[in-house]
């Protein structure tokens, strides 16, 4: 069964309890998906240098690597099972591509992980291993990690990317504290997260790997970028004529951008997935290649 690589942005920690749009669709999305034998996170909360590294725990922990909000986000445990089997075929594989890995131990599941898969997918009855990325390699590795990954999808192994499209923490700080997660969207998240949009939908690898001086308020949006390399390893993971998805765009307080884009999902684009969207005038349906 070939599964597809999936882009998804995990936004703040209390989507997990929160009632957003993209808290609706993330709890949605698994239903369109086969349940896959296994899925691989690239999440932005796993950074190594230098080093791709494999988590390899059988029963990983839940991680709480965040502060400050609902005491409900504390008790949540998401006991999905680890696979160190396929997390050692991953390691092989990767160094077989020219690119260091080496097996992590005790390595929990960090909320770049969890908090979008307690919502996808809630009974954790589906083991889950995790890469790390690494910022200071940029969009080129990243997009080489998707690649050496790629095969896996034919081995029934869901890929996703976990980070968040639009990521101006100061931005959002205010919005944050003060609860108000509908707050006016800044123009300039918007300019970018249309930018990127384009490229994604049209298949523009080379100005999207270039995205830090060709997208509008780059910067801006991703004062560091961690937060956007796990889209680059979903990008890679996509063989060159698969079909592209936007499945969501929405803000969450202000300035946090919570698109998610699918790669070769094998399903009839629905009505409402092939309708332009008035805010942004984006086809929601192309073809990568």
């Amino acid at each position: 069964m070939r599964q597809p690589s999936l882009f998804i942005s995990h936004g703040a920690p209390d989507i997990a309890i929160a009632d957003t749009p993209a808290t609706a669709f993330l709890r949605g999305l698994f239903a369109r998906l086969v349940k896959p034998r296994a899925i691989l996170v690239a999440s932005a909360h796993f950074e190594a240098q230098g080093v791709v590294l494999v988590s390899a725990d059988a029963a990983p922990a839940t991680i709480r690597d965040f502060g400050g909000f609902d005491r409900r986000l504390y008790e949540i445990d998401y006991p999905a099972p680890g696979e160190p089997a396929l997390a050692g075929e991953i390691v092989a594989r990767l160094a077989a591509a020219g690119m260091p890995a080496r097996p992590a131990v005790d390595r929990g599941f960090d909320h770049g992980t969890w908090v979008p898969l307690h919502l996808m997918r809630p009974e954790a009855d589906v083991p889950v291993v995790q890469v790390s990325v690494d910022p200071s390699a940029g969009p080129e590795h990243h997009r080489r990690l998707g690649a050496a990954l790629r095969a896996f999808r034919d081995e029934d192994v869901l890929v996703i990317g976990s980070g968040a499209f639009t990521h101006d923490l100061r931005a959002a700080f205010v919005n944050v504290r003060s609860g108000r997660r509908d707050a006016e969207v800044p123009a300039f998240v918007d300019a970018f997260a249309n930018w990127m949009s384009a490229r994604i939908l049209a298949g523009d690898r080379a100005a999207l790997i270039d995205y830090r001086v060709r997208a509008p308020f780059a910067v801006q949006n991703h004062p560091s970028d961690e937060h956007l390399m796990p889209l680059f390893v979903a990008l890679g993971a996509a063989g060159e004529a698969e079909p592209v998805q936007l499945l969501h765009s929405s803000r969450d307080y202000g300035a946090i951008g919570m698109e998610a884009f699918a790669f070769g999902l094998n399903e009839a684009p629905t009505a409402a997935a092939m309708e332009v969207d008035p805010l942004r005038h984006l086809p929601r349906v192309g073809s990568f290649a």
